[in-house]
Order: structure tokens, then C-alpha cells, then sequence
């Protein structure tokens, strides 16, 4: 199976820029996008062949998630189940015989770090939700978790330390993740490989000159890892400031 995941940043316009295009060409089972910053009935998108489940922010343009997928599930989730989180349209959970797709916009600590606290809360109480749904039946997280792991998934480590999505404590919470019975896919099968980004900033000519994040996952269970044979990042893609990710897995 084929999943592909991608912050369109703003889903009515990536639909200018490609993204149907992209979604024929790809031909992926699923298609997890966010930032859609749109709700469903904002949206006359419907693609042939595809399921689609939205959850979109209370606040309206902003945030929000969507799912277009070929099997229909078991059930349809939205949030983690906890009110403080709920209310901007971060997370969706289809649930599958054999797995949990589960599709995250992480909050991004901000500018000055406004955002951290909140954001550390986030990341412990996610994380406690992602291990109840292993505890069941393997996980296959994507999405934009705003946080580059380590040095080699940014261009410029040493200049952007301590700021949002490379912080100690952001990075250290991506290491509790994986400690916790995950794998990050990318690096799974591709450990030493450097120049691999998933997002640039639109200033000072980034994408051109790939001074760019990876901070878009396919995070899986620990018990998938055998049936992982690709992890691709869709850099050629510029309908947003970031590209898709995706994988595919023998399920």
C-alpha cells in the first residue's frame, strides 16, 4: 500500500497548484494533508475512487487536517479525546483491520518559543495516545510534527538551535517517541542521507538553494518494519512551502 502525506498550506490553494495533478499521478491509497485551513463544506473537492474525512479548526482558516482514502475504515476519529487539544483540527484516526492511520499537524511552538509549554504537553499526551492505539494494532503516523530530529534533517543545525521545531526539548520528544516502539521510516531506510527536506522557508531564496527542514514523518510501529520498502520525499513537488512524504508498505 501507498501512503503520502503533505502540509498543503491552504487546501483551496494547492488545488491551484497542482495538487489534483499530483494526487492522479500518485495514484496513492491514502492521502493525508494538512493545514488544510478550510472546512469540508469550503471544499468542492472529491476525488474519484476516495473516501475523505476532514476535521477541520474551530477557528476558521486556520490548522485542520483531511483524509482521502481507497478502503473505507473500520472507524473514523477525530482529535485524541482530550478538549485542551481538540479544538484545532490536528489529528485523524482511521482505523483498519490490520493498523491505525493516524494524521497530525503538531503545534508549532512559535516564534520566541511562545507556544513550548503548550507544545510539550501536546507531544507527552500524543504520545500516550499513539502507544494505546499500538497497544491494540500497529500505527502508521504522518504529517507535519514540526520538529527536525536531528542535525542532519536541516541545513543550517548550528544557526537554528533553540529555535521552533529544533529545540532541545522538541528534539527530545521525538527521541521519546521512537523509544516508545516507533521508527521513523525516512531513516530507517535511508540513516546517512543528507540534503533531504520536506520544507523551506520562502525567504533568502531557501528552496533554491534546499536550505530546508525535514520535519514531515511517516512515523510506524516497531512491528512494521519488515514490511517497509520505501521512503520517498516528493521534493519536486512545490505546491507549498513544504513537499509530500510518503511510503510504502507490504500490508
Amino acid at each position: 500500500m501507498k501512503f503520502v502525506s503533505w502540509n498543503v498550506n491552504g487546501i483551496r490553494a494547492c488545488l491551484g497548484k497542482g495538487l489534483d495533478e499530483f494526487m492522479r499521478f500518485i495514484d496513492a491509497d491514502f492521502f493525508c494533508l494538512q493545514e488544510v485551513k478550510a472546512q469540508e463544506c469550503q471544499v468542492d473537492y472529491n476525488p474519484e475512487g476516495y473516501f475523505k474525512f476532514w476535521n477541520a479548526a474551530d477557528k476558521k482558516g486556520y490548522s485542520g487536517t483531511a483524509v482521502f482514502a481507497k478502503r473505507e475504515p473500520l472507524s473514523f476519529t477525530r482529535g485524541i479525546g482530550m478538549d485542551l487539544h481538540d479544538h484545532e483540527g490536528r489529528v485523524i484516526t482511521l482505523e483498519y483491520e490490520n493498523f491505525y492511520l493516524v494524521n497530525c499537524y503538531t503545534p508549532n511552538s512559535q516564534d520566541g518559543l511562545a507556544r513550548l509549554d503548550y507544545r510539550m504537553d501536546w507531544e507527552d499526551d500524543f504520545r500516550e495516545y499513539l502507544k494505546g492505539l499500538d497497544a491494540k494494532k500497529p500505527v502508521i503516523l504522518c504529517g507535519d510534527l514540526n520538529v527536525a530530529h536531528n542535525e542532519i534533517d536541516l541545513k543550517n543545525p548550528k544557526t537554528n538551535r533553540n529555535n521552533a521545531g529544533f529545540t532541545d526539548q522538541e528534539r527530545g520528544k521525538m527521541t521519546e517517541l521512537l523509544a516508545n516502539g516507533f521508527c521513523d521510516s525516512f531513516r530507517y531506510l535511508h540513516p546517512d542521507l543528507e540534503g533531504a527536506y520536506s520544507w523551506w522557508s520562502y525567504r533568502f531564496n531557501a528552496r533554491a538553494n534546499n536550505a530546508g527542514w525535514r520535519i514531515d514523518y511517516f512515523i510506524i510501529s516497531d512491528s512494521l518494519k519488515d514490511r517497509l520498502t520505501d521512503a520517498v520525499i516528493y521534493n519536486e513537488i512545490t505546491g507549498s512551502d513544504h513537499c509530500p512524504v510518503g511510503i510504502t508498505l507490504d500490508i
